[in-house]
């Protein structure tokens, strides 16, 4: 388990739930665009997004990145936030809870998350940290674990440490949540008994996942990779659109028109969550202490091996077995 702070990466991730009243679910997201828009504004401004409650997150959860604790808490603190956040409390059922945590956290793709923040006397830091270490091991023994990382408190914005686990399903994540492992390392950490626990279900973002611990994948930190992942995807999606959309013999004009608009979709809800991003799982987020040099050749190599593959096939297809008019 690895703290945020010893890893030179000073951007910031704030993670907001806010429960919503029965009935203002649509003026309140209306409203929430608008506070991301003016979050949008400010300086270092990297991103917002927003996820709706589902069966295993109750809240409605927004989460900001900037690119330093500075300009994450110059918005937070904001006028303009605070006059924006006086007009929408008419939507809110209650309080709202807040985390931040320090590092290029993004709150994952597909995974589970569950969010937990302790306060801990500064006198029981070591013993809370030699807990924590226990309660990771215990955690990443359970099927479906992800990967978990700790954030220290952030002087002069939160309090609390934050600790980001993940799990690949609600049932994996349930399991360890009610297992008796986990009751007992609580037992044993009664002295850190006191925290907020909160679950993210399916968060922000389908065309990349981030690593289980929270941190964005060094590959994806990578234009390069980036891009090339994209290509690996569209090749042989726009090829196949293509042939399927032959026969309809449309104008040019109305022919890119749709097959760009299939090639979104397919692209977002099946190329890259279930080709793309499996298939070149280990490159982009490669094991821990694997060296960048291996992990880039075997990358690029099964890059290239697949592209041969994708290039033969549609060579044969459109040259030898059909001719496209």
């Amino acid at each position: 388990m690895e703290t945020a702070d010893r890893r030179g990466d000073s951007s910031a991730t704030a993670i907001i739930g806010q429960k919503v009243l029965a009935g203002q679910e649509h003026d309140y997201r209306v409203w929430q665009e608008t506070v991301n828009a003016a979050a949008a504004t400010y300086a270092g401004f990297r991103g917002a997004e927003i996820s709706p409650p589902t069966q295993l997150q109750p809240d409605w959860v927004v989460v900001y990145r900037f690119d330093s604790i500075a300009h994450l808490q110059a918005w937070i603190n904001s006028a303009t936030r605070q006059g924006l956040l006086d007009v929408g409390r008419r939507y809110f059922d209650g309080p709202g809870t807040q985390q931040v945590v320090r590092g290029g956290a993004r709150v994952p793709d597909p995974l589970v998350t569950v969010v937990v923040a302790h306060r801990v006397d500064p006198e029981h830091v070591p013993d809370f940290l030699e807990w924590q270490r226990r309660m990771t091991l215990e955690e990443s023994r359970f099927e479906g674990f992800r990967g978990t990382e700790l954030f220290r408190p952030i002087e002069g914005l939160q309090d609390e440490w934050t600790t980001l686990y993940r799990f690949d399903t609600a049932e994996h994540l349930d399991a360890w949540l009610t297992s008796g492992k986990r009751r007992r390392v609580l037992e044993e950490g009664e002295r850190f008994s006191d925290f907020r626990l909160r679950t993210i279900d399916n968060s922000f973002g389908s065309w990349f996942a981030f690593d289980g611990s929270g941190r964005q994948a060094p590959g994806l930190l990578s234009e390069t990779k980036t891009a090339i992942a994209v290509w690996v995807g569209l090749y042989p999606t726009v090829m196949l659109l293509t042939l399927i959309l032959s026969p309809a013999a449309m104008p040019l004009w109305i022919g890119l028109l749709v097959a760009n608009l299939l090639s979104s979709f397919t692209m977002t809800f099946f190329t890259m969550p279930y080709y793309a991003n499996p298939l070149l799982r280990r490159w982009l987020r490669p094991p821990p202490g694997e060296p960048p040099g291996r992990t880039n050749r075997r990358g690029l190599a099964l890059v290239a091996a697949v592209t041969v593959g994708w290039v033969s096939l549609f060579f044969l297809i459109t040259r030898v077995f059909w001719t496209l008019p």
